[in-house]
């Protein structure tokens, strides 16, 4: 079987590194409120995470929330959360339901702190983790974007669901 060709890899990963900057912002200067396409939006705190063990106990959290093991099937599935060496990428094993974070340095302009160990990026890992059917569709494709705002908006709030809706459309990523 050949791998499906994931198109929308490039757009995803542009949209989520410009929310994770307004964010970041955000938290730097104190100023939730923001203004997008003639709306205002108040962003809520998103949550950093000190270690694997926390990562995990969130990871663990939200999977159990009602509304998310209703909507997904795949909810019921452990995730496991370890390290991962390197700085550049998390990422998320789907054999094995393993999420796996940098927790150690960070990327250029981030001050030492390690970037991964944030909500943001556990949200994108855990869509990949509630994915249905892995082989059938591509990893970062339609339906991956719409898994992903949905658990933004359910987890994050509806503001942080709308930032990311936009920019991923902003930045040509298709949503189911």
């Amino acid at each position: 079987m050949s791998a499906i060709r994931d198109l929308q890899r490039g757009k995803v990963y542009d949209a989520e590194q410009l929310v994770r900057s307004v964010f970041d912002r955000a938290a730097e200067f104190g100023q939730r409120t923001i203004e997008i396409y003639g709306s205002r939006l108040t962003l809520p705190a998103e949550r950093k995470f000190a270690s694997v063990e926390s990562v995990q106990e969130y990871c663990d959290r939200v999977l159990a929330l009602n509304w998310v093991a209703a909507k997904w099937e795949r909810a019921e599935a452990p995730i496991r959360a370890r390290a991962r060496a390197g700085t550049v990428a998390a990422h998320y094993e789907s054999g094995s339901g393993v999420l796996a974070v940098p927790v150690h340095g960070s990327r250029p302009g981030r001050g030492g702190a390690p970037w991964a160990l944030r909500e943001l990026v556990l949200l994108h890992e855990l869509a990949h983790h509630l994915e249905p059917s892995p082989p059938t569709v591509a990893a970062h494709g339609p339906e991956f974007c719409a898994r992903y705002v949905e658990l933004v908006d359910g987890v994050l709030g509806p503001e942080a669901g709308f930032l990311l809706r936009i920019t991923l459309h902003d930045c040509g990523a298709r949503l189911t």
